[in-house]
């Protein structure tokens, strides 16, 4: 959490960030981690329509590879991903993207998930003055240190004081 004072003993919390507040390399530990329970797998799975048994099913899961429900991992994206937004982009503009999605090892009910990121790359926007577009790659860990999901993802930001029109430079927005 970062404050911004706004006045005598008053403070803002701030979240996200703005293009200058990013610079590839940095690495963030995202906070609070999530424990799954059995109803958030069950009510999400038939949420979303996934019908496969291995979700939500017992008696199928302990017959599966398994011997157990398998958390969906369509959750396991959307959980970790939104671990990221409070540091990354509660203010972004837009969602550019996930790429590079890989599921590295398998989640079960009352597993317990945590979330770091790496910028990678930050560019201005060719079309948006005053934008930058930031990607990072976030990683899924459990509780007990297992890599379970590896993604790409790309945001877009404003930038705080908007972009020089008489400059040629990319890399930043004024200061």
């Amino acid at each position: 959490m970062t404050l911004r004072q706004v006045g005598d003993n008053e403070f803002v919390e701030e979240h996200g960030g703005d293009y200058e507040d990013f610079e590839p390399g940095m690495v963030i530990r995202h906070w609070p981690g999530r424990t799954l329970s059995e109803a958030d797998n069950t009510w999400l799975t038939l949420l979303t329509m996934n019908q496969h048994p291995l979700h939500f099913d017992q008696h199928y899961g302990a017959g599966a590879e398994y011997g157990k429900v398998l958390v969906n991992s369509g959750i396991t994206l959307c959980l970790v991903g939104g671990m990221t937004v409070q540091a990354l982009s509660a203010r972004a503009v837009a969602n550019l993207g996930w790429d590079r999605v890989r599921l590295k090892d398998p989640v079960f009910v009352g597993d317990t998930l945590y979330a770091t990121s790496r910028i990678l790359d930050k560019r201005l926007s060719r079309s948006r003055p005053g934008q930058g577009i930031v990607t990072v790659e976030t990683t899924g860990t459990k509780s007990t240190g297992e890599t379970v999901i590896v993604f790409e993802r790309s945001f877009m930001v404003r930038c705080r004081e908007g972009v020089d029109p008489r400059s040629s430079d990319t890399t930043g927005c004024l200061t």
